[in-house]
């Protein structure tokens, strides 16, 4: 099972991005998907989480300026990024529990990471 992220790039404060996170592989079923990010020097932080029944949750500094969302049909999540701010530059994971096979474990499995710059 793999986690592939995309959608990262170059923007400008104020500006919007979109980014998305697909599970291959060997997929029976997802638990919770979640996106962390990392900036040169911090660690790396969770900033959104979605259950597999849709509970949402966001870090203070993302709140009502991210949006969190899965397309359960398609094995994807998304982090829908609006008025991004310089201090939102960082590499951006996703991270998933997914379980291969009815009554296997969960796995715990992280996306290779994509970059998000802001700049004036």
């Amino acid at each position: 099972v793999q986690l592939q992220a995309s959608g990262g790039g170059l923007v400008q404060p104020g500006g919007s991005l979109r980014l998305s996170c697909v599970a291959s592989g060997r997929v029976f079923h997802i638990s919770g998907m979640q996106w962390y990010r990392q900036a040169p020097g911090n660690q790396r932080e969770l900033i959104a989480a979605m259950t597999s029944g849709g509970g949402t949750h966001y870090d203070d500094s993302v709140k009502e300026r991210f949006t969190i969302s899965r397309d359960y049909a398609k094995n994807t999540v998304y982090l829908q990024m609006n008025t991004l701010k310089p201090e939102d530059t960082a590499v951006y994971y996703c991270n998933a529990q997914i379980r291969k096979v009815n009554g296997g474990r969960l796995y715990d499995i992280w996306g290779q990471g994509t970059q998000v710059t802001v700049f004036s």
